[in-house]
């Protein structure tokens, strides 16, 4: 084999890998639906909540305030021991609620007797806080999925079918956003993702892919929710660029970065701050 025809395949074998690539981080392309409502909004991540007063974050009034002020509002739904899809963002209790273990090993009315941050409020139900919400400001639902385990997805979509308002989900697990790819194909879905080897807390090879968004051909969400500080990642880029799907940032907290994060994202997740309007 002459120098030529090697120098040819080794061309065509890198030709076939950026190929391959561009085909594993395609979002959705055809049947998207209509996420406009949800574009160009402020989003207060658990609400508009304050852990050291008396709006912890993934409360009902955390959730009431980011109503009464206008803004979209981004909460964590998981499920119980008895299967009741609740609100609530870490999979253990200790750093909100004080105690040791995980939620979904406590049932509805274990879960009753802890309370949020040292005040009265309570983990709710996401019943409760769709009843509040009321479809008055639109919703991105993570659905925190901790294995290959997605009962919770239609668990919640069962609440979430019913509901007037608009509203999307997102998910760290790739096969929560396929679940909805299947099943729901009409409701916009959503990648979250994370520069994992910048920040540090996670390597290997599966936090490598979800990284560089080489899920996406699982799920093939409408957007990807990703770290605000890393707007350069390439997958990030052409999801939005080239592809043309909408980019969700998380979670911004100054006004300072989200003048920033409007040069590159469409949907602006807030926290510690009252960003100007």
């Amino acid at each position: 084999m002459n120098l030529p025809t090697i120098g040819l395949i080794i061309i065509l074998c890198l030709l076939a890998v950026i190929l391959l690539y561009l085909l594993m981080i395609m979002p959705r392309m055809t049947g998207r639906p209509d996420a406009t409502p949800l574009v160009g909004r402020l989003y207060a991540h658990r609400g508009l909540h304050d852990n050291a007063g008396d709006a912890p974050e993934n409360s009902l009034r955390a959730f009431k305030k980011a109503v009464d002020a206008g803004f979209g509002i981004e909460l964590d739904v998981q499920l119980t021991k008895d299967r009741i899809p609740v609100v609530f963002h870490d999979f253990t209790l200790e750093r909100v609620c004080g105690v040791e273990g995980k939620l979904s090993r406590r049932t509805w009315q274990e879960l009753q007797e802890l309370s949020l941050c040292g005040t009265d409020q309570k983990i709710p139900k996401l019943e409760e806080v769709l009843e509040l919400i009321d479809g008055k400001v639109p919703l991105i639902v993570e659905l925190k999925i901790e294995s290959a385990d997605v009962s919770l997805c239609p668990a919640v979509d069962r609440l979430l079918s019913r509901y007037r308002g608009m509203y999307c989900i997102e998910s760290f697990n790739p096969l929560g956003v396929l679940w909805y790819r299947r099943n729901r194909r009409r409701v916009v879905r959503g990648q979250l993702s994370d520069a994992f080897y910048r920040e540090g807390e996670y390597k290997g090879l599966l936090y490598f892919l979800l990284q560089n968004l080489m899920f996406n051909w699982l799920g093939r969400p409408d957007f990807i929710a990703y770290n605000h500080k890393y707007p350069g990642m390439l997958s990030r880029s052409l999801c939005r660029s080239l592809y043309h799907g909408k980019a969700a940032a998380w979670t911004i907290k100054s006004q300072e970065e989200l003048e920033t994060a409007k040069k590159y994202f469409d949907i602006y997740i807030f926290d510690s701050f009252v960003p100007e309007r």
